[in-house]
């Protein structure tokens, strides 16, 4: 069975291996946190880069890049179910939606991110804004279209469709052309709530795709001392690896949002395994 977006994981341990027939549906396996990162360090880097050198760094844009670089260096974050199989993406992929307009009826387009290892904020931080920028003058992309045409299909058409879209999935044989830019063949898609003034939210995940994790960004606040603070909600696919492994991450991901010079490193360069282990 091969896949070409991702290789088959053979020896799951025996608990893993019968997940995906005890919990078959991504959705019946959801487990969500919410966490409070201190930003305080983070905002005063943000504000100097901006100052001293010309960028233009958001929180956003730290936020994907720390996010990108905790699943690199837990690569059973980028593991997803498919087929009732485990499979490993062959790539970090992030994903999110930008509106053309902020206007209750402006169009919404599905944007995605390919991570590599030799990138860093910098690098993540121009393409975003390259990105955002370029679908807001040039209006929808290709698989915002694709989705006006199909939805204007009959139901009794739109049924059988995406019936024959999930079995090619279960067999490994979905279009690589219909997954691109689609956020459900993503490994993280984030939510950045705050731009609207909005808290984080827990989000579900889907059945549809291979998407294993979802990242929900709230506004940002001061708590009663002072300090700057974002709260963060994350579902994920609980099959994908158990709660101890989940921890170390979520560790990680806060040691690096809130010493964020190491944001400005490589995403392949080494950790400090120490701060999680």
């Amino acid at each position: 069975m091969k896949r070409k977006d991702a290789v088959l994981l053979n020896d799951p341990d025996p608990f893993h291996s019968i997940i995906p027939y005890v919990m078959p549906k991504r959705t019946e396996a959801e487990v969500s946190t919410t966490t409070v990162f201190d930003i305080t360090d983070l905002l005063k880097f943000i504000k100097k880069h901006n100052e001293e050198e010309n960028t233009q760094y958001k929180l956003f844009h730290c936020i994907c890049t720390a996010v990108a670089r905790t699943i690199y260096h837990r690569p059973k974050m980028n593991i997803f179910i498919a087929g009732r199989k485990f499979w490993q993406r062959n790539d970090i992929t992030l994903s999110f939606v930008a509106k053309q307009k902020f206007e209750d009826e402006a169009v919404e387009t599905l944007m995605t991110l390919k991570v590599k290892e030799d990138m860093n904020l910098d690098n993540i931080s121009k393409i975003i804004l390259g990105d955002v920028s370029k679908a807001r003058k040039s209006g929808p992309n290709s698989l915002d279209k694709t989705m006006e045409f199909v939805g204007k299909l009959p139901r009794f058409i739109l049924e059988i469709f995406f019936w024959i879209l999930s079995r090619m999935e279960y067999h490994g044989i979905y279009p690589q052309d219909l997954q691109k830019g689609d956020p459900n063949y993503t490994t993280c898609l984030l939510s950045n709530l705050g731009s609207i003034g909005a808290d984080s939210c827990y989000h579900h995940l889907s059945n549809f795709g291979t998407n294993s994790m979802m990242i929900t960004i709230g506004t940002m606040y001061k708590d009663d001392k002072g300090r700057d603070k974002v709260e963060t909600t994350i579902t994920l696919d609980e099959r994908i690896a158990d709660g101890f492994y989940f921890a170390r991450s979520l560790k990680l991901l806060k040691h690096l949002l809130e010493h964020p010079q190491l944001l400005m490193e490589k995403i392949g360069d080494p950790v400090d395994k120490s701060v999680y282990e």
